[in-house]
């Protein structure tokens, strides 16, 4: 009971016997070993080993009033501004231990799923919904420490906003039967980060145009439930040097379709169904949007410093400090990177109890880091391309450097303070980040982590009091 340790969360995931297909093939074996997932596994083994590090377990863990048992901080309902930095301390080791290339840290849905027990009242007494599911899962998920991936979004066979996806058959995963039993879905979501290696799958609704009630449902239920099954895109693990694919060795997430497959969702996994006002209100309503961004933000401002202490070591090793427009590319990720943690701070600072007690950061500045964000990471990629220039090009690997060619690499590939294999180990990390595919992925996945950028501006102005400063220039035009 309690927070795990790395062990027992692989041991757990080699206990399953989840669907997953992976290049026309179903994978069969232990999870753990498989070369498309055993680097990020072990990456996230050592996030649930950092947990129980003595010299930071304080600020990883949290004890419940009662229970001698320590649970993860992730599951922190926060009731003043101290939890809140307690929480952000928390998640920030996280996200350093990883760089920031972690988008579904297991802090992230934890976040999510705390943030939906503590807004659970919004649920109760609505027709077809069920809070105390909710609350049960948090308990259980404190109990056990388990992970999870989820599922929002439906295909895109046609996004067309007058679009009705009438079908024979479904596409988009609906229920299709109720019974004593529970709910029965059939159909597909996308996109499960880390989908088919994690304890559970949360699916979720967002809501829509023309929402279809029988699409209106949440609920979470076993990765390896029967009739569920997850189709992986490529491996973008390039291999297991670490010289070679600094990065995606690690932390190469995989993203994957859940399709249902007439899978019975127990009705004490369900949290509501054939409700689109509870499916559009909680979303909206719940602590779900602040306590997201808070974890995320978290997380991209440790990139950021990553990415920053990339390009510095690169314009060091290559001695091209001099030149103002090198000075000028740097500037603008340190001007990105204080800007973000400002808005963060901002957040913090501007905390305050919600209609349920719970201290919630303030959305406003978060939700300007999440418009700044999407727009200033392709941007940094740039950067280090452009420091990198022709050097990003023409890398040799690390078999080269153990080969008879060797002797002319560590003469010719040197760098000003940096043998060939340092400066060359430096460069591939750069092409990692920005070219290869790992690289160009975490780009669009930046681009849209919380959706549509225009559709993210669109709502920060909708939701930005304007009436102050335009009131301020109608009493100026009066005078």
């Amino acid at each position: 009971m309690g927070n795990i340790t790395g062990r027992d969360f692989i041991a757990r995931l080699n206990r399953m016997n989840t669907e997953i297909w992976l290049d026309g093939q179903k994978v069969k074996g232990p999870i753990s070993e498989h070369p498309a997932f055993k680097g990020v596994i072990q990456t996230i083994s050592s996030l649930y080993d950092l947990q129980n590090d003595p010299k930071i377990k304080g600020e990883m863990t949290f004890s419940i009033d009662g229970q001698k048992e320590s649970v993860g901080l992730s599951y922190l309902q926060p009731k003043t501004k101290q939890d809140l930095q307690s929480r952000r301390k928390m998640i920030d080791h996280w996200a350093r231990h990883t760089h920031g290339m972690m988008g579904r840290s297991p802090d992230y849905m934890n976040t999510v799923l705390m943030s939906y027990a503590a807004s659970t009242p919004l649920l109760k007494g609505k027709e077809n919904c069920f809070p105390e599911n909710i609350q049960s899962l948090y308990e259980r998920a404190m109990a056990n420490d388990l992970s999870f991936t989820h599922t929002f979004i439906t295909p895109q066979i046609n996004r067309s906003q007058l679009n009705l996806g009438f079908s024979t058959e479904p596409v988009s995963a609906k229920v299709i039967e109720r019974n004593n039993k529970g709910l029965v879905i059939k159909g597909a979501r996308l996109l499960a980060t880390q989908g088919g290696f994690t304890d559970e799958v949360l699916v979720y609704t967002a809501p829509k145009l023309f929402f279809d009630p029988d699409e209106a449902f949440a609920f979470s239920i076993p990765s390896d439930t029967k009739g569920l099954k997850f189709i992986c895109r490529e491996s973008f693990v390039g291999g297991d040097s670490s010289f070679n694919y600094p990065l995606s060795s690690k932390y190469e997430e995989m993203d994957s379709i859940v399709v249902f497959d007439h899978v019975l969702v127990p009705w004490e996994r369900v949290f509501f169904y054939n409700n689109v006002d509870a499916a559009t209100d909680f979303k909206l309503r719940s602590s779900f949007y602040p306590f997201a961004y808070h974890q995320v933000i978290t997380r991209q401002i440790a990139k950021t410093e990553f990415i920053l202490g990339v390009a510095q070591l690169m314009v060091d090793t290559i001695n091209i400090d001099e030149y103002q427009h090198i000075q000028e590319k740097l500037s603008e990720i340190v001007i990105g990177l204080e800007t973000m943690k400002a808005l963060l701070e901002n957040s913090e600072n501007d905390a305050g109890l919600d209609e349920f007690g719970v201290m919630r950061p303030s959305m406003l500045p978060l939700q300007v880091a999440g418009n700044v964000f999407p727009k200033v990471y392709p941007r940094f990629c740039e950067i280090i391309q452009l420091i990198g220039a022709s050097g990003m090009v023409a890398l040799p690997t690390e078999k080269d450097f153990e080969s008879s060619i060797g002797t002319d690499l560590e003469k010719y590939l040197r760098g000003e303070n940096k043998s060939a294999p340092d400066r060359v180990r430096l460069f591939r990390l750069a092409w990692d980040l920005t070219m290869s595919p790992f690289g160009t992925r975490q780009t669009q996945y930046e681009r849209y982590f919380f959706g549509d950028p225009v559709r993210l501006s669109s709502f920060l102005y909708q939701n930005y009091p304007k009436d102050y400063y335009r009131d301020i220039i109608e009493q100026f035009l009066k005078k």
